[in-house]
């Protein structure tokens, strides 16, 4: 059996954000066993799954990412939509735009620390909308 959610989440400033329990929210019982993948339909945003407990690990992921792919480079031609645009397309496919999760015993087969990050890589930024499929 196949089911998809398409929800939104609000505008996050520019960072790394832990939304966990806003993906949790969105979720019907789970099947005893199966997938969850979650896309992320935007191309200036990414998805990933990383340490949960600990905030200073978001700032620290956030100001590494930043500093590897910093803004307003000369060889950049991609410029239309701001200087904090190309950036964002690369920092994305670098991170990634999807994630699968096992699902076993009916729940999310995550490890103790994992939680969902969801990293905003514009200035000025919208509703993301994302897609969770989950599979049995």
């Amino acid at each position: 059996m196949v089911q998809q959610i398409e929800f939104s989440l609000p505008p996050l400033k520019r960072g790394i954000h832990l939304i966990s329990t806003e993906i949790m929210v969105q979720l019907p019982p789970l099947p005893e066993s199966g997938l969850m993948h979650v896309f992320l339909k935007h191309t200036s945003a990414a998805i990933s799954i990383n340490e949960n407990a600990d905030p200073s690990v978001r700032n620290d992921m956030h100001t590494s990412i930043e500093n590897m792919i910093p803004e307003n480079q000369s060889h950049f031609t991609h410029l239309e939509e701001g200087p904090d645009d190309m950036p964002g397309h690369i920092k994305l496919a670098l991170i990634g735009n999807e994630i699968t999760v096992p699902i076993s015993k009916g729940k999310l087969n995550l490890g103790t620390w994992q939680g969902f990050y969801f990293h905003e890589f514009r200035n000025n930024p919208a509703p993301r909308t994302l897609v969770i499929t989950l599979m049995s």
